[in-house]
């Protein structure tokens, strides 16, 4: 695979750092690109990938969520920005068994034990409640409750903790319709095949608030946001760097960047109604 599994000296000790680094690079610790040229660390994301996570469809720009914490990341285990190279994948792919083309995969992948099963996971970058989006006029628009929902039509993608919440917290009175990307949902929204959709808080205010016209809010599903779970970066099972980039996460949670890039790129939501 033409990735690097270069191992960072950043999670090291600071007196081997420079030690560390320049035998990855020269004893075959790791591999390095035909040519002889500098390590990469490979990162792949959804295509497309969409604000608020990454923005224009461009995670190389650093601007969004997601890809403002993939450099954050990156740096932590040692990688100037022009050794990170982005690739694409699905969704499902990221979570598949099996070998993998990137070294982290990252478009809000909620960590659980059964995906545990056949990729690994850093420790978590970000937890948020799922919520309900419907449009004005559909016959979710004036839901207040759960007990609202549970007789209109839902919707939400395949897979997802989305899905989970939809089917465990709202239990509806008919199957949910399932979809296989986010693009197909809110199409399923706008041309009236669901009431509502359930999303990730940040995805709702955004799909509500700039991608469809009419969007309503309905509000947060509560305790769906588990701080045991919440998102995690996605790795081969077994990868070498999945404890390095635990670490990376772990010290960025606990300086203060993860907090300071939330507050950067998302909103907050806190306005939005829990919904009992």
């Amino acid at each position: 695979m033409p990735r690097n599994r270069f191992r960072p000296a950043a999670v090291l000790g600071a007196a081997l750092a420079v030690t560390a680094l320049a035998a990855c690079a020269s004893t075959g610790a790791g591999t390095t690109p035909e040519g002889g040229s500098e390590p990469v660390l490979t990162i792949a994301t959804g295509e497309p990938a969409y604000p608020p996570y990454v923005l224009d469809d461009e995670p190389e720009s650093g601007e969004g969520f997601e890809a403002a914490v993939a450099y954050a990341v990156a740096a932590e285990l040692g990688y100037d920005a022009d050794q990170v190279e982005w690739v694409r994948s699905t969704f499902d792919q990221g979570i598949a068994p099996g070998a993998k083309n990137w070294d982290l995969n990252l478009q809000q992948f909620s960590i659980s034990p059964e995906r545990a099963e056949a990729v690994d996971f850093s420790s978590s970058y970000y937890n948020a409640n799922q919520a309900v989006v419907a449009i004005e006029g559909s016959a979710a628009a004036d839901a207040a409750s759960i007990a609202d929902l549970q007789d209109v039509r839902l919707g939400a993608m395949t897979g997802t903790s989305s899905l989970t919440a939809l089917n465990d917290v709202i239990d509806p009175s008919s199957e949910a319709l399932v979809f296989n990307s986010n693009d197909d949902l809110v199409l399923a929204l706008q041309n009236g095949q669901v009431d509502a959709i359930v999303v990730d808080l940040p995805t709702a205010l955004y799909v509500s608030g700039v991608q469809i016209d009419g969007g309503v809010l309905i509000g947060q599903l509560d305790g769906t946001a588990d701080e045991s779970e919440g998102w995690g970066f996605v790795l081969e099972k077994d990868s070498p760097l999945t404890a390095d980039v635990t670490a990376a996460v772990d010290a960025l949670r606990a300086d203060g960047t993860l907090d300071a890039l939330v507050q950067e790129w998302l909103t907050d939501g806190a306005d939005a109604p829990i919904l009992g």
